[in-house]
């Protein structure tokens, strides 16, 4: 078997009892708020599988929060999340699903403010690692392990190949990408991972390419 990191051996720096119901939860958390793009003012987050049932024991609650507040998982203020939240003046609210997952540990987070609301689902997959499944209604797969970015834009012919030109035109190489769409003809969205993160002058230009609505970077 090999390893691409420590990591995969020795498991993620954190703050909490378990990799996969901290760590992993506290990354969906995060991975949330980088797309959402702000601090929101709410959160509404649902619970399956493991999840629902051991989260206040393992701290699950606790970690979702801190990553809402955009804490990494190895961040000690994740112990006080709940009261750094109601500091923030952000809502929150927890659900526990007894419906079926695709997988134990699961999350559906909404959140949002007074302009626009946002959704996700997430998996905690172990060993402090997460994927995004789905956002907002697209079914997709996001690993956050690398920069990666997120492009709305038009089902039209030529959308992928404007943006996939402007990044080979400036020497981004593409990990992993897919795209998801509706209905055929209306909206779609790519997940891109690359091997760099992109700069802003480069997502400025994403963000002129034909048929794109918007583009929002993810870091590590």
């Amino acid at each position: 078997m090999k390893f691409r990191s420590v990591f995969d051996v020795i498991g993620p720096v954190m703050i909490g009892p378990s990799s996969s119901h901290t760590a992993g939860a506290a990354r969906i958390g995060k991975m949330a708020r980088q797309l959402y793009g702000r601090q929101p003012k709410w959160a509404k987050i649902h619970l399956y599988g493991s999840f629902a049932k051991t989260y206040q024991g393992h701290g699950t609650d606790v970690a979702i929060v801190g990553g809402l507040l955009d804490f990494d998982t190895f961040d000690e203020r994740i112990r006080q999340a709940f009261e750094l939240a109601e500091e923030a003046g952000m809502a929150y609210e927890f659900i526990e699903e007894e419906g079926a997952s695709e997988h134990p540990n699961t999350a559906r987070i909404k959140i949002g403010d007074d302009e626009s609301d946002f959704e996700l689902v997430g998996i905690s997959i172990g060993g402090g690692k997460a994927e995004i499944t789905e956002i907002n209604g697209f079914e997709l797969r996001l690993s956050g392990e690398n920069p990666a970015i997120l492009v709305l834009h038009n089902d039209r012919h030529g959308a992928i190949a404007s943006v996939t030109s402007v990044l080979a035109d400036n020497k981004i190489n593409i990990g992993h990408m897919e795209v998801s769409r509706r209905d055929k003809g209306k909206e779609a969205m790519m997940i891109i991972e690359t091997d760099q993160r992109i700069p802003d002058e480069i997502m400025e230009r994403l963000e002129g390419c034909d048929h794109i609505l918007s583009v929002i970077s993810i870091t590590e």
